[in-house]
C-alpha cells in the first residue's frame, strides 16, 4: 500500500459523538473527506457544521439510543469500524452552583457516556476483527487546571480508560487512542477566546503562540482511524500547539 493510500478510509463506517458543532463536527467532516461513511450525533436538532457526514439527533448519554443506532448502522453497511467520542461539557464553578451536581453531570457525559458508547460499538468491531476507538480528552487530563475539578477528573478518567480498553481489546484487532487538544476556539471556549487578556495568556502558554482551530483536530483523527496508525494503540496524540511540552 502506498503510504498516502494508508491514510484513506474508503468504505469504513464511523460514528462521531458531539458532532453538532466544534471539534466533533470537524472530525466527522475530516473522516468523511478521507472516504469514510460517517454518522455524527449530538443533542441539537441539527448540526451547525454540515458537510461530509450524516447527522442524527441522539444524546450520547442515552445508552439505549446509541446502542440501537449503532446496530442500525452496522446492519445497513455490514460493518462498523470507527468510534470517536468527542461529546463533552465543561461546567466551571459558580458561586450559586452545587459542586456535586456539576461534578456528576460532567462525569456523566465526558466519561460514563463515552464508556457506554464503547460498549455498544465493540461487538460490531469484534465481528470483523478490527476497529479504531478515538477518545477526545484534553491537556487537562494530565495537568492541573483551576476551578473545574469535574472536567479535569472526567478527562483524566477518559485517558486512563483508553489505556485499559487498549489492553483489553488489542488482541481482537481493536485499537484505542486519545486525541489530546489544547486550547481550541469553540463555542465552549469562546468566552476566554474573546477576552483579549485571557486569549493572550493561553496563546503564550503554547510553543506556537496561538490557539488551535477545530479543523486542526481532523488530521489527527484520520491518522488514528486509518491503516497509517495500524501499530498505534493506548497512546496520547497531543494537538496542543506544544502546551504540554513547553518548559521555561
Amino acid at each position: 500500500m502506498n503510504v498516502l493510500d494508508s491514510f484513506r478510509l474508503d468504505g469504513q463506517v464511523a460514528l462521531v459523538t458531539g458532532a453538532s458543532r466544534g471539534i466533533g463536527a470537524a472530525i466527522a467532516n475530516g473522516l468523511g473527506e478521507a472516504g469514510a461513511i460517517v454518522y455524527g450525533i449530538g443533542r441539537s436538532a441539527e448540526t451547525q457544521a454540515p458537510g461530509a457526514f450524516q447527522y442524527r439527533p441522539c444524546d450520547a448519554r442515552e445508552a439505549g439510543e446509541v446502542k440501537a443506532l449503532l446496530a442500525e448502522i452496522a446492519e445497513c453497511h455490514g460493518r462498523f469500524d470507527i468510534l470517536v467520542n468527542a461529546a463533552g461539557i465543561t461546567l466551571p464553578g459558580t458561586p450559586d452552583a452545587d459542586p456535586m451536581v456539576s461534578f456528576q453531570r460532567t462525569l456523566e457525559l465526558n466519561l460514563t457516556a463515552a464508556y457506554a458508547c464503547c460498549l455498544a460499538a465493540v461487538p460490531h468491531m469484534q465481528r470483523h476483527g478490527r476497529g479504531s476507538i478515538i477518545n477526545v480528552t484534553s491537556i487537562g487530563a494530565g495537568l492541573g487546571f483551576p476551578g473545574n475539578p469535574g472536567y479535569v477528573a472526567s478527562k483524566g478518567g477518559l485517558a486512563a480508560m483508553t489505556r485499559a480498553l487498549a489492553l483489553d481489546l488489542g488482541s481482537q484487532g481493536i485499537r484505542v487512542n486519545n486525541i489530546v487538544p489544547g486550547y481550541v476556539h469553540t463555542a465552549m471556549t469562546h468566552g476566554s477566546y474573546s477576552d483579549p487578556q485571557l486569549n493572550a495568556a493561553r496563546a503564550g502558554r503554547t510553543m506556537l503562540g496561538r490557539w488551535g482551530r477545530v479543523e486542526e483536530l481532523a488530521g489527527a483523527a484520520v491518522f488514528l482511524a486509518s491503516p497509517a496508525s495500524s501499530y498505534v494503540t493506548g497512546t496520547d496524540l497531543h494537538v496542543d500547539g506544544g502546551w504540554s511540552a513547553k518548559g521555561l
